[in-house]
């Protein structure tokens, strides 16, 4: 009779550490065909591989490969043998898709971002970020405002999360009860734009590096709120614009360590008026992780942190902490609907 082992007991190696083991493999089909638009290519309906590798330029053998895995993945559907249909999963990696997550695919398959991760150990035997081992380069975001290309992939990526974030944000938080907002690190405009919308009264100001605001009159203009929102460029290191009495920080605080996060806070307390609001949209992290996908997903998003930034996920305790070092008192934290894992966390000057 055979021995069984341990691995037989608890489903077989299939079943525990090989998809986390070759999980990268999966990363990378996805990231080509962002690049290769396959979904773009699919949107108008099924075709054939040949068809496929004609519009792209790929091999033929090579890409029906790449398809098949796609496939696999549950990306694509293959109705026939070499026929490939678009569907709801593969749909987000439109370029036009509401939902699209196409420049955070092409993001996080970045060189940039590949080559750091290849270096996690450094960052984990160090504690500082491996973006900076690898490229020599303190500030990942000066390297960006180099490669104009690649910083709009960045900001369009940051606005396809934005997108699924703001809705639920305006849902959970009355805006109504604020006159001017400033949108610190606000980018294109994406959030401040639909808190806009829901408050017909307020005015905003969207406050960013100059290649960080770039696109945002563009976009406040589309959104039809361009006349109540004012786009200003700047370093939120040294100062933020005075005059608003809420200021919102989307996916900001955590790209920082303690110091540097507590310095922008600061800069919104100098500005903020004695009855104003500060409010963090972040993810809270758990006090206990235990094993379920949206605690997998809040660290491995700390473990991006680490790697590219120096930054971190944090829990309420320690955003309390930064908020004190900062002169702000956390007031209340509001878990937003849906699936987003994003709160917003309110803060009021001490």
């Amino acid at each position: 009779m055979m021995e069984k082992t341990a691995s037989s007991e608890r489903g077989g190696f299939n079943a525990t550490l090989m998809p986390l083991i070759n999980g990268f493999m999966a990363a990378r089909v996805v990231h080509v065909a962002a690049e290769l638009g396959i979904a773009d290519l699919l949107a108008a309906g099924t075709k054939s591989t040949e068809t496929l590798a004609s519009e792209t330029g790929a091999n033929i053998p090579a890409l029906h490969r790449l398809l098949r895995a796609l496939a696999s993945l549950g990306v694509i559907d293959e109705l026939e043998p070499g026929r490939f249909a678009l569907n709801a999963m593969g749909d987000q990696l439109r370029t036009d898709a509401p939902d699209s997550v196409r420049n955070l695919a092409l993001l996080f398959g970045s060189e940039r971002v590949w080559r750091s991760w290849g270096e996690l150990r450094h960052s984990i035997l160090t504690g500082t970020p491996a973006f900076r081992h690898v490229f020599g380069v303190d500030d990942p975001f000066e390297y960006l405002a180099r490669d104009p290309k690649q910083a709009t992939v960045f900001n369009e990526a940051m606005a396809e999360i934005t997108r699924q974030v703001a809705k639920a944000v305006v849902t959970a938080y009355d805006f109504a009860t604020f006159s001017k907002i400033v949108d610190v690190g606000g980018g294109n405009g994406t959030l401040i734009a639909t808190i806009l919308s829901s408050a017909p009264k307020l005015l905003g100001i969207v406050f960013d590096s100059s290649s960080g605001s770039a696109e945002a009159s563009d976009h406040l203009r589309t959104r039809g709120v361009l006349e109540r929102c004012e786009v200003i460029a700047g370093d939120f290191f040294r100062s933020v614009p005075r005059g608003g009495d809420a200021y919102i920080l989307k996916s900001i605080i955590h790209d920082w360590d303690d110091e540097r996060s507590a310095t922008i806070l600061k800069n919104c307390r100098d500005a903020v008026s004695a009855a104003g609001k500060l409010l963090l949209i972040e993810r809270v992290m758990p006090a206990r992780i235990d094993a379920s996908g949206g605690h997998q997903r809040w660290t491995m998003l700390d473990m991006h942190m680490l790697v590219m930034l120096g930054g971190r996920e944090r829990t309420e305790e320690e955003f309390r902490s930064i908020f004190a070092a900062a002169n702000f008192e956390l007031t209340r934290t509001i878990l937003l609907p849906g699936a987003t894992g994003f709160s917003v966390i309110e803060a009021i000057p001490i």
